[in-house]
């Protein structure tokens, strides 16, 4: 099994200790970081467990491992994958592994052929939609892409889905959205940036939901983890601020008034809050 001596001897981590091993900064700082006693020094290396991880246990530790090291580009595309090897390094049964892989497989990240293997896909391949593939994104090298790609989906969905969601007459989600927009103030005079997050996450999420869009509602877990990801701020709302608060209540007031060009108007200036999104998707003229 994956234990404590094993991780302390190999730089491994052991069950729930994976939020020690931050990722590095740089493929320079990477230099001597933890690997396998073998000739693939590159399966080693650990990167962070990111906080949404919905893995547990054994096999989803090493989903987080291996995904984590997919993603960051210690295991290039068409790197085999041998079975055998990851359960004996990271001392878990085949099960595990198999089923882990499985995991991999339908997230695109890796591809199971008779007579060829397992082997890693290209970046082409991977379902970058993916909660888990956004988390880890974040994590590592190709940190400050997936924050700009980010923030031009989310320019692209939430506009709209503001818009169809005024005049919906949900009253009870209404006033949902406007206890988010209180929490967020309170979070923010309390200096806790914490609460103010998750009730943000929380506003996003239910304001898609609202469009009245099933396919719109479907991408309501990838702006969640747009918002939840930590290594840079994705747009302006991921700081507290008073703007970013007064910009959410707009959003609210219009809703309620069934005014779908101020929402759709109000959610624009919250997402461009912050310079670097301006810089990707200018603001279009308000007619």
């Amino acid at each position: 099994m994956m234990t404590a001596a094993r991780s302390a001897d190999s730089g491994l981590a052991g069950p729930g200790e994976l939020d020690r091993y931050p990722y590095a900064e740089s493929p320079a700082e990477r230099v001597g970081s933890p690997a396998w006693e073998s000739a693939d020094p590159d399966l080693g290396r650990v990167g962070r467990r990111p906080t949404g991880s919905r893995g547990r246990g054994l096999h989803g530790q090493l989903v987080q491992q291996l995904g984590q090291m997919i993603v960051s580009g210690d295991l290039g595309a068409d790197r085999p994958l041998v079975p055998e090897e990851i359960g004996q390094r990271f001392e878990v049964s085949r099960t595990v592994v198999r089923e882990s892989l499985r995991v991999l497989e339908a997230k695109g990240l890796v591809s199971a052929r008779p007579n060829v293997g397992t082997r890693v896909r290209p970046v082409s391949d991977w379902n970058l939609l993916d909660p888990d593939i956004i988390e880890w994104r974040a994590f590592g090298p190709q940190r400050d892409d997936q924050r700009r790609e980010l923030s031009e989906l989310r320019w692209t969905i939430e506009p709209l889905a503001a818009r169809l969601a005024a005049g919906h007459g949900r009253e009870d989600a209404q006033q949902r959205l406007a206890d988010m927009v209180e929490i967020m103030r309170h979070a923010l005079g309390q200096g806790d940036p914490i609460t103010f997050a998750r009730a943000d996450a929380e506003f996003h999420s239910l304001l898609i939901q609202l469009a009245g869009n099933r396919m719109l509602e479907h991408l309501s877990g990838i702006v969640s983890a747009a918002l939840q990801v930590s290594g840079g701020p994705v747009t302006g709302c991921d700081r507290p601020n008073e703007a970013a608060v007064s910009h959410h209540a707009r959003i609210v007031d219009a809703l309620a008034a069934g005014d779908g060009s101020g929402a759709e108007a109000a959610m624009r200036q919250l997402l461009t809050v912050h310079p670097e999104v301006e810089r990707v998707v200018p603001a279009p003229r308000e007619h």
